[in-house]
């Protein structure tokens, strides 16, 4: 079927989600229960190498592969480029809603 490209656009945008949704389902080779495994087959069907797990890749810590990737340290006070940022305290996230009161 051939149709005008602001169709098309139309079209194709309503597939697009809006910001601050997450897909979250996955079907076929994709789907949860057997990923590993079908993924596997599907690479054997396309004649791809089998992918070696890398053990130095999984031992890099997030900021070590930031740096990598952007050449910028994670681990260096961003305001003067010297000193090094270290981890005073951690805060816990809102874990849920506050607990409902019935004031009637």
């Amino acid at each position: 079927m051939t149709v005008a490209s602001d169709e098309f656009i139309r079209r194709f945008l309503l597939h697009v989600l809006p910001g601050g949704f997450h897909r979250i389902r996955y079907y076929r080779f994709l789907g949860n229960r057997y990923r590993a495994q079908k993924l596997a087959c599907c690479r054997d069907l396309l004649g791809m190498p089998v992918a070696e797990p890398s053990d130095s890749r999984r031992a890099k810590d997030y900021r070590d592969r930031y740096e990598d990737v952007t050449g910028n340290s994670l681990r260096q006070c961003p305001a003067c480029r010297q000193g090094q940022m270290i981890i005073i305290e951690t805060f816990d996230g809102v874990t849920g809603r506050p607990p409902y009161q019935d004031t009637s």
